[in-house]
């Protein structure tokens, strides 16, 4: 039962704590719009998604006002490209310009699924869209793209991580002029999810349907607010707080689901409910693990707090909403969260242990700047890394790294807003090029054998 003292609290999370919906993403499935001619295919891609997608930011602008709760983007995903594409000869860079094209026309603020899904191999179209991401992501401002290329059940694609090494470091070259930013919109998966949300690497999975609305919450300064008010509690008692408090910011994400779906007419998804950190102050993932009692992110004791903060917000979350999904848990970007920086930047955090930390949180290695000289083949490697967690871990993990072309250790990338700012951090340069040249597949581990 809902009192006046829940409605007050969820009030001064809001107006206090940083607390809001950071995207309602409708999901678009693409699969009817395929044709061999890419002319053909493109218009229907743009019929389809603007047709779908016309009422999206309205919907979401009266939802915000009639409940005073912010929703900070709304964003599309499609069915990956590679899959819409690859009955057409030409460069599926079209369909990137049609998507960015598509996405303006509805006023949303990003657009998933320059995808493509390689995690046991390439099928027809998945090459030829991979080595376009660059020129796409280069092109438009609002297109996001990302590739699987590995899996628990498959193994992992060490000819795909290769290629990502030099995809990445191209979109970086290609945008350098904007701060690198074209390698700001890609990431490289392991396990990705079909009911993903957030961007970059969200995409609208086959096995979704026609059309759906998913909701991704976000909270990290509502729950570092009510971790500081028991300074004395042990470790248990915190991960009850956590819980509870994840238990109400998901019911807000599921208010705001369940009434976006019924005024679009689409059916409700998922809420995924992820500590996603912005760089507005105390609004930080970083900030509750000092709050648990770590001097600085980054220190001993960081992983196993993460791992308390990441288990105890998804079993709040589940009693709060039966539908909860995406990449549920804690996401750890860098240059996104106020902490972070702050602890990349006095050295207190290396991407050796947030490598660590990526074994236990929501995602991976997230929006990391590294030196722009450094070689493809490592960028490859940390990949085919992050990868390997995921995989032998059954969870999902992602590189989302930005080579900072003419930069070295120490300087910054700054894009302001949501994407915020990267210190440019220190990568161990001894070289992989060996073992990533040698291709193939990395087989899946025994525990994959489950039938």
């Amino acid at each position: 039962m809902i009192n006046v003292h829940d409605i007050l609290e969820t009030i001064r999370m809001i107006q206090d704590e940083c607390l809001d919906i950071r995207t309602i993403t409708m999901g678009i499935s693409l699969l009817d719009c395929i044709d061999s001619d890419i002319e053909k295919a493109c218009t229907k891609v743009y019929d389809k998604i603007t047709r779908c997608a016309k009422d999206l930011v309205r919907v979401g602008e009266d939802i915000e006002k009639e409940y005073g709760i912010p929703i900070i983007n709304k964003r599309l995903s499609v069915t990956p490209i590679a899959i819409v594409s690859a009955a057409c000869k030409e460069s599926p860079v079209k369909f990137a310009l049609t998507m960015e094209k598509a996405a303006k026309a509805c006023g949303v603020n990003l657009i998933g699924g320059y995808s493509a899904l390689v995690q046991k191999g390439f099928s027809a179209g998945d090459e030829r869209l991979i080595e376009t991401i660059p020129e796409a992501l280069a092109s438009t401002s609002c297109v996001c793209s990302s590739v699987n290329v590995g899996s628990t059940k498959t193994g992992i694609n060490l000819d795909a991580c290769r290629m990502m090494g030099h995809i990445i470091k191209k979109s970086a070259e290609l945008t350098v002029d904007n701060q690198c930013f074209g390698a700001a919109k890609l990431v490289a998966f392991c396990n990705a999810v079909e009911d993903n949300p957030f961007m970059a690497g969200a995409f609208h999975g086959v096995g979704e349907p026609d059309c759906i609305i998913n909701v991704g919450v976000s909270g990290p300064g509502v729950v570092r607010s009510a971790l500081r008010k028991y300074p004395d509690a042990d470790i248990t008692g915190l991960s009850d707080v956590i819980k509870k408090t994840s238990y109400k910011i998901t019911r807000v994400g599921q208010l705001v689901g369940v009434t976006a779906s019924e005024r679009l007419g689409v059916p409700f998804g998922i809420v995924d409910l992820s500590l996603a950190p912005t760089p507005a102050v105390g609004d930080s993932v970083a900030y509750i693990l000092e709050e648990m009692g770590l001097e600085k992110c980054g220190a001993c004791g960081t992983t196993a707090a993460l791992a308390l903060l990441n288990d105890a917000v998804k079993k709040g979350g589940v009693m709060a909403c039966s539908r909860i999904g995406g990449l549920s848990g804690a996401f750890i970007p860098v240059s996104e969260d106020a902490g972070m920086i702050a602890a990349a930047e006095c050295g207190a955090l290396s991407i050796e242990k947030l490598e660590a930390m990526t074994a236990v949180c929501s995602v991976g290695l997230d929006m990391i700047c590294i030196p722009g000289d450094t070689e493809e083949d490592v960028i490859s490697a940390i990949i085919a890394d992050e990868a390997a967690i995921g995989m032998i871990n059954s969870k999902t993990t992602a590189v989302r790294i930005i080579p900072a072309i003419g930069m070295k250790e120490g300087d910054v990338l700054d894009w302001g807003g949501l994407f915020g700012k990267g210190p440019v951090m220190r990568v161990n340069t001894n070289s992989p090029s060996k073992f990533i040249n040698r291709g193939g597949q990395i087989p899946a581990p025994l525990h994959s054998l489950k039938n």
